[in-house]
């Protein structure tokens, strides 16, 4: 593999920004856009407890893909490591152990939820119609999961390799076979939510082939497995996993609480809680990206020991972030008649999507502040901040709030008190970032910042743990040991 450039030390930070956000957001604004249309499709059904059925069941199969977020992330971080110190048979031994590794917990994990599906439904408040056709959508398109999880590793092998586009395209097959296949299976099948969850079986076996076929034909980056291979490399594996793992869950068990809250003032909520789940992700993909995209950036400049540039790079990160979601939230606002249409929502279910374009959807500026304050502390050796942010934000930040708003204002409240929860530690985040920021400077001997200055190679980034994140990378306490990575480079 080349030798990579320092890109980012140089030039514009902002224009880093939108580029590598915009092509970040392209692929999942093509997975998120697919799963809208789903929903859009079922809805056209006029059945309101198809709705609310796919909105339980997302909210469960959500949990177990952020599992796969975390498998990949460590595919990403390991694989840039041994690609950027030229052990290109390391890098293939750990490809096909990670595939492993992302397969069998992922199957652990699909298997016990599988079983326990009409518990888990029950759990998060799903009941009558609602509960039998979210549990037939769940029986089809959960044990699937295992895909997804060798989808997203494939996917994460393929970009520490360079090679974005090849897992940019995978994502974007994936959603035009589910788009293609959506309304023939709910429409002319009339196989309704059962419908829904086979295209979806069927895109994400197309995006694992997509994506693990050129990782084999093109960069022959998959190894053969040796099982002594394998268990040694377990601990590496596992120390990036586990904790991408427990940073990625807290969002799905968070929305778990919200769905569960939401749940008791019945189908109709829930149904609309559906759909601004979907819409979400859609009109806030960029936000996504950003926080993936800016970790490279804030990698290479405080790996060249750039500190200015670091700064002004969540700057202009956080002022992305912030003019990003005034647009969106303004065009919500005046969109929101044509959105309650397109999904043939009614009664309780319009209201509570009106509520979220006309007052919640501003408040996902907070949102973004912490997604761009949790990418700086995994990018500066702080990922433990990272992780308790999002923690904190699962349960301090939802449960009390979400109850007390729900006491307060009914099901509308529960909106109101997840908002006020993510508005309080977004500014957490925020004053966390300041605080941590003041003490770059004083971190970073000088001996040492002539050091990396004259003998960093770049090609080493940083591990981002935030979900949704569309470049893994090494992380950022790796290039602390850059003097041994390179003595060891032939």
């Amino acid at each position: 593999m080349a030798e990579q450039e320092a890109k980012f030390v140089q030039g514009s930070t902002m224009k880093h920004i939108l580029t590598m956000s915009g092509a970040g957001s392209i692929g999942l604004m093509s997975l998120f856009i697919v799963d809208l249309l789903d929903m859009m499709f079922i809805s056209m059904l006029g059945q309101v407890e198809l709705a609310a059925a796919v909105g339980f069941a997302g909210t469960l199969i959500f949990f177990s893909t952020s599992i796969s977020i975390g498998t990949s992330i460590a595919m990403g971080a390991l694989v840039s490591k041994e690609l950027g110190a030229k052990k290109r048979q390391g890098a293939k031994h750990l490809v096909i152990n990670i595939l492993v590794t992302a397969f069998l917990v992922n199957a652990v994990i699909t298997g016990i939820m599988t079983y326990y599906i009409p518990e888990l439904l029950t759990l998060i408040g799903a009941k009558g119609a609602a509960f039998e056709h979210a549990k037939d959508y769940m029986y089809i398109l959960l044990p699937s999961t295992p895909l997804v999880a060798l989808g997203m590793a494939a996917g994460a092998a393929l970009r520490a390799a360079g090679d974005a586009k090849r897992s940019m395209m995978a994502t974007i097959w994936g959603g035009v076979v589910n788009a293609i296949l959506d309304p023939i299976f709910i429409f002319v099948f009339m196989w309704n939510v059962e419908g829904a969850a086979l295209a979806s079986v069927i895109s994400r076996a197309t995006v694992l082939t997509f994506a693990l076929a050129p990782l084999i034909r093109q960069h022959n980056l998959v190894g053969r497995f040796n099982y002594r291979h394998w268990l040694l490399s377990q601990r590496a594996i596992f120390a990036i996993a586990l904790p991408a793992i427990f940073t990625n869950i807290a969002t799905p068990v968070g929305n778990a609480i919200v769905t569960s809250a939401i749940a008791q003032y019945g189908e109709d909520f829930v149904a609309g809680f559906a759909v601004m789940g979907r819409l979400t992700p859609v009109v806030f993909a960029a936000i996504f990206a950003l926080s993936g995209a800016v970790g490279p950036i804030i990698g290479q400049n405080y790996g060249a020991v750039r500190i200015d540039r670091v700064k002004e790079t969540l700057r202009n990160s956080l002022l992305v972030v912030t003019v990003y979601c005034l647009l969106v939230s303004v065009a919500l606002f005046f969109l929101q008649s044509q959105i309650v249409n397109a999904f043939n929502l009614t009664g309780d279910a319009d209201l509570l999507v009106r509520t979220f374009c006309t007052y919640i959807a501003i408040t996902f500026l907070f949102n973004g502040a912490q997604f761009v304050a949790n990418t700086s502390f995994n990018n500066l050796g702080r990922p433990l901040y990272s992780t308790a942010l999002n923690v904190g934000k699962a349960t301090l930040g939802t449960i009390p709030f979400v109850y007390l708003g729900s006491s307060l204002f009914g099901a509308l409240g529960v909106l109101y008190g997840q908002a006020l929860g993510n508005l309080v530690f977004g500014l957490i985040a925020l004053v966390t970032l300041r605080f941590h920021l003041q003490q770059l400077d004083t971190e970073v001997p000088i001996e040492q910042k002539e050091s990396l200055d004259d003998e960093l190679e770049e090609g080493l980034h940083c591990i981002n743990m935030q979900p949704f994140c569309t470049h893994d990378a090494v992380a950022m306490e790796e290039l602390v040991k850059n003097d041994e990575l390179l003595a060891e480079k032939k």
